[in-house]
């Protein structure tokens, strides 16, 4: 089941489009960012929901079959997402590998190259501290695309940070590159 928030409409002259995902089995946060030159704006964030009581493999197929639609509704340019980080408990970084696996697999279809993130890089980039609390990140978040507050799951948020993220790496390295 996807829920979403309600689209917002971008500029036809649009620099580009980033999908930040937040991986999970059980809820993977999405959230795709426009960049139109130096605005960012949020296009749509929501969360994948699957059913923890069904088998594995038709979670990651609900999974697949959803990012695939998202994709080719948005049509985002590239794709980044959370890296998956090995904690204590094995069986969730396990579910959260196999939803990350699934995820680059819908991005690679759909012929997206595909960017990873700490979750401590994602919050160096967005606050400037890679210690920052959740709430912190999505309020940075909320201020950079000028939103009252990020709506629905947290998952959601921490999918647009990845994008914005991305947006901040990527506009470094075309700084840095050799012309």
């Amino acid at each position: 089941m996807c829920t979403r928030l309600p689209p917002v409409r971008c500029s036809e002259h649009m620099f580009g489009t980033i999908l930040g995902l937040d991986p999970g089995l059980t809820t993977t946060g999405y959230g795709i960012v426009a960049i139109d030159g130096a605005h960012e704006r949020a296009v749509t964030a929501g969360a994948i929901r699957t059913d923890p009581a069904a088998p594995i493999a038709l979670r990651l197929s609900e999974l697949h079959r959803d990012l695939t639609a998202i994709i080719a509704e948005h049509g985002p340019q590239a794709v980044a997402i959370e890296q998956v980080f090995v904690n204590r408990n094995r069986t969730t970084a396990m579910a959260v590998a196999r939803a990350s696996g699934v995820a680059m697999l819908a991005a690679a279809d759909a012929g997206l190259a595909v960017a990873e993130y700490t979750p401590s890089a994602v919050k160096m980039a967005l606050t400037g501290s890679g210690n920052a609390p959740k709430e912190q990140v999505a309020r940075v978040v909320a201020l950079r695309l000028r939103v009252p507050g990020i709506p629905g799951p947290a998952d959601a948020a921490d999918a647009l940070a990845i994008a914005l993220c991305h947006a901040q790496h990527a506009a470094i390295a075309a700084i840095e590159a050799p012309r």
